[in-house]
């Protein structure tokens, strides 16, 4: 069975993303056709890159790296999870997605994100990375503004068109993962 990850890239105390993250995790959770795990950056305590060659050759002299590599190349696909910052991607998830290389190749990517534009900005970022990293990104993808799916700006409130379109997110990166099968064995 396809394994899939939902990561979740802010880091900032206070975040929302949490609420975000474990909504996608129970909507997964509810699937029967890939397994689903939550990866939350912030458990991994990494550093600003600090590998002394590129992740490209796989060399990881660091521990941290290689806790991290271990368990983001065991996943067929991602779903990511992002804030937007400053019109961009949050600076913990560039740097978690920098540390690797070959753990991300050849498998699917979708996109869940939030901020005051619903995070479209720091999505397409992400698609340019996601591309570098010889990633597929979905067409699909949830994008949750503040002012409509957060009450009051705070407290999560997804809408039922936030459900169907994560619908849509898991389809495709499931689809895709499968079809990708092949280029990781």
């Amino acid at each position: 069975m396809l394994r899939i990850a939902v990561v979740l890239g802010s880091t900032r105390p206070g975040r929302r993303g949490n609420a975000v993250a474990d909504w996608v995790y129970e909507q997964a959770a509810k699937r029967t056709d890939a397994q689903f795990e939550l990866i939350d950056v912030a458990d991994f305590g990494l550093p600003l890159l600090d590998e002394p060659l590129p992740p490209s050759l796989g060399q990881y002299r660091h521990e941290h790296t290689k806790a991290w590599a271990e368990i983001i190349g065991s996943f067929d696909g991602y779903v990511f999870v992002t804030a937007e910052y400053n019109h961009s991607v949050p600076g913990a998830l560039k740097n978690a997605l920098d540390f690797l290389y070959l753990e991300w190749n050849n498998k699917a990517a979708g996109f869940v994100s939030y901020g005051g534009s619903g995070g479209t900005r720091a999505v397409e970022h992400l698609r340019l990375i996601a591309a570098e990293l010889q990633m597929a990104d979905v067409r699909a993808q949830v994008a949750l503004p503040l002012a409509t799916e957060f009450e009051n700006y705070t407290t999560f409130t997804p809408s039922p068109r936030a459900v169907q379109g994560l619908g849509q997110v898991f389809d495709q990166v499931i689809a895709w993962a499968g079809a990708l099968k092949p280029l990781r064995h």
